[in-house]
């Protein structure tokens, strides 16, 4: 669990406290895990890759100019994606010591999520701009915008993505509070 102090708590299966360590000066905002690594975004601007073995830093990654919102593997664990206040992507090479191998002005405003499509074919991103904006997760270009104005989209920031399995469904969710459920097709 991540915490607004910089913590991380472990906890059991019993939702019993077994450690607690201290990641940032700011905020924890996402974790996620891809096999021996686990990869924290913090709102020091910083992604820190942890070995959950013994939870200790291997890599403090620092390629944002503000708060990053989160941390996504790729599901092939080729590269991790990173979303940050800086209305950026910032694309980390996981094979070369998470050297950063691109910065994308993905947004206009923060960027809140991303996540990527089971196949790992495609990612998508939300932000506090109200825009959805599909992404190709192999060149890094952008595919398409979901929005209010062309596409009946949220009102106000997008704010969490789950792109489910089934039928290639993603679900957004705003602070207009709605949430959307889009079909995306794609020409495969």
């Amino acid at each position: 669990v991540g915490l607004a102090n910089g913590e991380i708590i472990i906890l059991s299966k019993e939702l019993v406290i077994e450690n607690r360590v201290k990641y940032s000066s700011d905020r924890i905002r996402s974790i996620q895990e891809m096999g021996d690594e686990i990869a924290v975004a913090c709102s020091d601007n910083t992604i820190k890759i942890v070995d959950p073995r013994n939870m200790e830093v291997k890599h403090s990654l620092a390629g944002h100019k503000n708060s990053v919102f989160a941390a996504k593997f790729h599901p092939s664990g080729k590269y991790l994606l990173s979303v940050s206040r800086d209305a950026h992507i910032a694309v980390w090479d996981t094979q070369v010591d998470y050297v950063l191998r691109e910065s994308i002005a993905g947004h206009l405003y923060t960027i809140n999520d991303a996540i990527f499509r089971s196949d790992g074919r495609y990612f998508v991103t939300a932000s506090m701009d109200k825009a959805i904006k599909l992404w190709d997760a192999h060149n890094f270009k952008l595919l398409k915008v979901l929005d209010k104005h062309r596409h009946a989209g949220h009102g106000n920031s997008v704010n969490k993505l789950l792109w489910m399995n089934y039928r290639d469904l993603l679900v957004s969710c705003s602070d207009d509070r709605s949430i959307s459920v889009w079909e995306i097709k794609f020409a495969e």
